[in-house]
């Protein structure tokens, strides 16, 4: 087991890794931004290193910086969290090169993945059933990319190849559209991401997004731990994520799930990751894989008792699975709301000084969040600020606890997206469950009009 963990990352994510870390009796270097040098996991940590100011391409997405934090406080391996370089195969690299362990898959796992070209076909050829498409970048050629769109019939969406995050992805009607909407994609992509390819795929016009999760050891064993729904989102970000998924059979779960564990086997996947699925008339449709932890994955840890961060970290000091397929059992229900600082209905961020924090309780209530009273959140980095999450033998329950914990919540000083998810907390389709990846931003256009 390692000694020391060098937690890469900030805010809940990294107060998640470190209370993980102290469960499992290992120590913490904490490394933080000139911003965030009074965040919890900071002070708990049993050591930190200031890496930069606070903007993060000097700072957390420092990879120089962070491997010397681990060279100096003598750790032994470094968990990435999610965002910043947690997806990044030269990092991966550079830090099992530089002697340290990668608390995630293997870099050329993580390359795989992270093209999503490259991840489709690599899925195809596992047997993971994959939207239609092009199967590979776009040319030039409008005569050829006509050709493809007849083929896969209209609407269309072109995206990113290395794409994510939402950006890089645009939809198309016609033929009239079609170049125009490829050369502009291309242009976003290149500007975002640093490359230009593209791919088409079928656009899917009421899809939900059901991803599943997965853990996979050093020793060739893996299992899938079921499902998340995460439907509700607006321009492609989630906004609230709940598992199980309504309406999703047992034979339908073990089904995906096992498609996905073969997957993971025939790739030589290590540590936790995410089969990324849309899902439109029974049928699922792989469209990435994330190759990290999740924001959202307390509900599954709610629901199946398994704590995904602890895996992580015994995976990567190869150690073998404690858990059987058969092992996993999905009890109650959980839902996660996403507490951003940003206004509920215009979006904009709301950095500042939080006045006065007060977290909900109560049975089944979790609140994963670094926030306290008189914490200023900074204005240079995502929004998140904390997951309020809670659990109930039925859906309804959960949703019933939820709302209250709503109404406890208090953040004071600064706006957060609060009053939205108590609105749809009283929403009646929300209520009901199985929304298509929509229905929050119809919602929202028809408040707004």
């Amino acid at each position: 087991m390692f000694e020391k963990i060098v937690i890469a990352n900030r805010g809940e994510i990294a107060l998640r890794i470190l209370r993980a870390c102290r469960e499992l009796g290992i120590k913490t270097v904490a490394v933080h931004s000139t911003a965030d040098r009074s965040q919890p996991h900071v002070l708990m940590a049993d050591e930190s290193v200031c890496i930069g100011p606070p903007p993060a391409s000097e700072s957390y997405l420092s990879m120089p910086a962070l491997i010397s934090a681990a060279e100096v406080t003598d750790a032994e391996a470094i968990h990435p969290g999610y965002g910043f370089l947690s997806e990044n195969a030269d990092f991966a690299e550079r830090v099992e090169q530089s002697g340290f362990v990668f608390i995630g898959p293997k870099a050329e796992t993580i390359r795989l993945m992270g093209d999503k070209v490259s991840a489709i076909n690599a899925m195809k050829a596992a047997g993971v059933p994959c939207v239609p498409g092009s199967g590979a970048p776009l040319g030039d050629d409008a005569e050829e990319n006509l050709a493809i769109a007849h083929k896969i019939g209209y609407p269309v969406i072109i995206k990113a190849a290395a794409g994510g995050g939402g950006r890089g992805m645009r939809v198309v009607h016609s033929d009239a559209t079609l170049q125009n909407s490829i050369s502009l994609t291309q242009a976003e992509a290149r500007a975002a991401f640093g490359d230009d390819r593209v791919y088409m795929e079928k656009y899917l016009v009421h899809p939900r997004h059901i991803e599943i999760q997965v853990l996979a050891d050093t020793h060739g064993n893996a299992i899938h731990l079921g499902e998340r729904d995460c439907s509700l989102q607006r321009r492609h970000q989630k906004i609230l994520e709940e598992a199980p998924a309504p309406g999703l059979t047992e034979a339908q779960r073990q089904e995906i799930g096992k498609v996905c564990v073969e997957a993971c086997k025939r790739i030589g996947y290590r540590g936790a990751g995410t089969f990324e699925f849309l899902y439109e008339n029974n049928r699922f449709y792989f469209i990435e894989m994330n190759t990290r932890i999740q924001v959202e994955h307390p509900v599954t840890e709610m629901v199946t008792g398994v704590d995904l961060v602890v895996q992580q970290i015994l995976i990567a000091a190869g150690e073998t699975l404690p858990y059987r397929q058969e092992d996993i059992i999905m009890r109650g229900h959980a839902i996660e709301c996403r507490i951003n600082a940003e206004d509920p209905w215009t979006f904009i961020p709301s950095p500042g000084k939080v006045t006065h924090y007060h977290t909900p309780g109560g049975p089944g209530i979790r609140m994963d969040s670094h926030l306290y009273s008189g914490y200023s959140v900074p204005p240079n980095y995502d929004s998140l600020i904390g997951k309020l999450i809670a659990y109930g033998d039925t859906r309804e329950k959960a949703m019933a606890r939820l709302r209250t914990a709503l109404e406890e919540l208090i953040v004071d000083g600064i706006k957060t997206n609060a009053p939205l998810h108590r609105e749809l907390m009283d929403d009646g389709a929300v209520q009901k469950g199985g929304m298509d990846i929509h229905y929050l931003e119809r919602k929202l256009a028809l408040s707004k009009a």
